[in-house]
């Protein structure tokens, strides 16, 4: 049968401490009411594959039956030919023997085989659907949660939760199946002496049941260790400029082997506890193959018993221990998967922070909208805040306009971009698009008539030609190019040695920020959307490579509604309008030129010269990119 999720691969986190001994008292109990919520939250994955199941259960019956018959034709064969040395009393129970291990062989295979065919198909499933969910959540979710502990709950915890849903049902019915069979078979031979050794069964299940609680509570911090260390990694990879440039090697090393050393010590302490059950479980079968040897001596002699008998009674009691051990183990599995299940459950049952409306509440729109964006006395506080981050905002942009929204750090510009695309819903107040709230039409309308080009230039690891193409499903290659050469990024890629076909990912170096931003500006153009939002597009370039941009990026933006989210007003004097931001409200509204004349707030920043700008190329990976 298929056993995975072994309780002695267990991970601690920083609580656990090491000691000389087993730890038995750690004050957790095995909720068999958790265990069944946990089973049946995910048991619908197993939906289409339930069938395979019963043949794998199957397969288990007959490989019990078969060694069950095994046994009857050894104790046949002691009795004939081993008692009484006849050569020609061994061929028939022999081949016979033979033919049923044979076939107890091939259904164990197949059961074997189907049990991790069916295992690995329902892993891939609720790892679809914990990453589909998890792309639903909100900004603020992926701030709270490392990201490193994320990708661990993607990994061990949906292993965790199919050696509880598929492997624990499989190995469970088996384990039922061959109890029975064997416990069957003791019976038939002598129910008395069956009785006396069944009376041992209850120590197996008290034994288990003692080491259940210790082994959730190691679990259950072991997952999140695990999580602790990816992220670990994960943080020091990210930010491997700031490491090396602030001397942090020793101290990300530390930091890494401080986690690592706690894994070891729980480590070895999950081992421990998980060995002292199975040498306690090694004992206690040892005294009931003795309690049968002695019991069965003594019916030897008074003549009531034969030798072959008494081997086949204690080869079915030998049989009938380990399934009751797999009975005791999987108790064990459960316990330690409803910790990743809770784990996995905290993903799925956090709700994402906007929805398709209802059907009945949805407003017919066209395919592709006008472009009309209108802000209208919208209030809004981020969740957990406890001052709105917008107050009363109301603005309208409209087809063919350059917007740019400016202001203090801090003021809310970057949220109302948060807001366009409907990654929150207003507290108050309402964002339309073309006259439509956005909250009533389907979020796929919305954002694909939407092009974020976001602070952060986002490249995916893939060669240049899909970095673009990726804006529009089924773009050709004729397509990327043209949109290269309008966004000013055909000269240099065709200047790689692979051309478009390079290889690029983000912090790579063979290619520099600003080069990076117009592979981003293709990408946007060939999305083609008549709504364009751009949230800081020169930050982190120096003056040379931002002036670069601004060419492609006024091509970029003709023809479409275009709102610009910036610290830089080297922007703003082609601004059709400029609205200034401060502390969440509109305060200023105008051209360059008015704003610069009513020497307000707009004007204020203006003389500062309040620039995102550093001097230098962009760092390869910039420093506390990872929140």
């Amino acid at each position: 049968m298929l056993l995975r999720g072994s309780p002695g691969r267990l991970a601690p986190d920083d609580e656990v401490s090491e000691g000389s001994g087993p730890d038995t008292d750690v004050p957790i109990r095995t909720d068999p009411v958790e265990i069944m919520a946990a089973f049946r939250r995910f048991w619908p994955l197993t939906k289409g594959d339930r069938g395979w199941f019963v043949l794998v259960i199957l397969c288990a019956i007959l490989s019990a039956v078969a060694e069950t018959i095994t046994v009857l034709l050894f104790a046949e064969l002691t009795d004939t030919a081993l008692r009484d040395g006849s050569v020609s009393a061994f061929w028939k129970p022999a081949g016979q023997w033979l033919t049923v291990a044979a076939a107890g062989a091939v259904t164990g295979y197949l059961g074997n085989s189907l049990a991790a065919w069916a295992a690995e198909r329902f892993v891939l499933r609720l790892r679809a659907r914990v990453f589909s969910h998890l792309q639903t959540l909100p900004p603020h979710f992926f701030q709270r949660n490392r990201r490193g502990d994320l990708v661990e709950r993607l990994t061990g915890d949906v292993e965790a939760i199919e050696a509880l849903v598929v492997s624990g049902i499989v190995g469970a019915a088996s384990a039922l199946f061959s109890t029975v069979f064997y416990a069957a078979a003791a019976l038939w031979l002598r129910w008395d002496l069956a009785l006396a050794t069944f009376l041992m069964v209850p120590l197996f299940w008290f034994t288990t049941r003692r080491f259940a609680g210790p082994l959730r509570a190691v679990s259950r911090r072991g997952r999140a260790a695990d999580g602790a260390i990816t992220a670990v990694v994960e943080e020091t990879l990210v930010n491997v400029v700031m490491t090396q440039a602030y001397n942090r090697r020793r101290d990300e090393e530390e930091r890494l082997l401080h986690k690592a050393r706690l894994r070891l010590k729980a480590e070895v302490r999950a081992v421990r506890l998980t060995e002292f059950y199975e040498q306690l479980v090694e004992v206690l079968e040892a005294l009931c193959v003795l309690t049968i040897i002695g019991l069965g001596t003594w019916e030897i002699s008074a003549g009531r018993m034969t030798l072959g008998q008494l081997l086949a009674f204690a080869a079915f009691i030998g049989y009938l221990y380990p399934p009751i051990r797999s009975l005791g183990q999987l108790g064990l599995t459960a316990t330690a998967a409803t910790a990743g299940a809770e784990r996995l459950l905290e993903i799925l049952d956090s709700p994402p922070a906007v929805t398709d409306p209802d059907p009945a509440l949805t407003i017919a729109v066209r395919d592709r909208a006008a472009g009309r964006i209108e802000a209208d006395r919208v209030w809004f506080r981020y969740p957990g805040a406890d001052e709105p981050v917008l107050r009363n905002l109301s603005f309208t942009a409209v087809p063919g306009e350059l917007v740019v929204v400016t202001g203090p750090s801090g003021a809310g510009k970057s949220t109302l971009a948060a807001l366009l695309l409907r990654f929150y819903d207003p507290d108050a107040g309402a964002i339309r698009l073309d006259g439509v709230p956005v909250d009533r039409m389907p979020l796929e309308h919305l954002r694909r008539n939407i092009t974020l080009l976001p602070q952060e230039t986002l490249v995916l690891h893939d060669t240049i030609e899909r970095n673009i193409a990726c804006g529009r499903d089924g773009a050709t290659h004729q397509e990327v190019v043209a949109a290269a050469r309008a966004a000013d990024a055909d000269g240099f890629v065709r200047a790689l040695p692979e051309g478009y076909d390079t290889v690029v990912s983000t912090g790579t170096a063979r290619l520099s920020g600003g080069q990076l931003q117009r592979i981003a500006i293709a990408r946007a153009m060939l999305r083609d959307a008549p709504v364009l939002l751009l949230d800081e597009p020169t930050t982190g370039l120096d003056r040379l490579a931002a002036e670069r941009i601004i060419a492609p990026l006024r091509r970029l933006a003709r023809g479409r509604t275009t709102i610009v989210i910036t610290h830089d007003l080297a922007l703003a004097s082609d601004a059709d309008r400029i609205f200034v931001l401060d502390r969440g409200q509109l305060v200023e509204t105008g051209t360059h030129t008015e704003l610069l004349g009513r020497k307000g707030l707009y004007a204020t920043l203006f003389e500062r010269g309040l620039q995102p700008h550093q001097d230098g190329a962009p760092s390869p990976a910039r420093p506390g990119a990872d929140p």
